[in-house]
């Protein structure tokens, strides 16, 4: 299954924030849309890095409440892994399950398109293998 079949299921559009947003802005806008990352981008469809809960709490450990006046660049991972529509399923949760992360955007000819969380990929997984059984099934009964 490509990743084209799990977005054509999906809302589109992304959120995005600029890099020199504050965490505090950031944090706002993630309890406000009520997801876990928001992707950096100076005009809404160039990838400049990607900021999670998890970078928020970990800074707020480390610098304590100051972080929140602090602009998103200073939290933010700016070597993002990313994917294609072309991609494989498996190949991306490969990625993820590697690479430690539960997000990845996705590009569409160097533009920002989609992000895919690892619950959008593990439903289509979950669909792949009932397909296969239904298949298998059928094959055994003869159907």
């Amino acid at each position: 299954m490509l990743v084209q079949h799990v977005l054509d299921r999906k809302a589109s559009g992304v959120t995005t924030i600029g890099a020199d947003a504050t965490i505090a802005d950031a944090a706002a806008e993630l309890s406000a849309r009520k997801i876990g990352v928001l992707l950096i981008s100076r005009d809404g469809s160039a990838l400049d890095g990607i900021l999670s809960e998890r970078d928020i709490v970990r800074g707020l450990a480390t610098s304590g409440a100051g972080v929140l006046t602090q602009p998103v660049s200073k939290l933010m991972t700016s070597k993002v892994v990313s994917c294609t529509p072309k991609d494989t399923v498996t190949s991306v949760l490969d990625k993820m399950s590697s690479g430690n992360f539960r997000h990845m955007p996705v590009l569409t000819n160097g533009t920002l398109t989609s992000i895919l969380s690892l619950r959008d990929l593990m439903g289509a997984r979950v669909e792949m293998a009932e397909a296969e059984n239904s298949a298998l099934t059928g094959m055994i009964a003869g159907y």
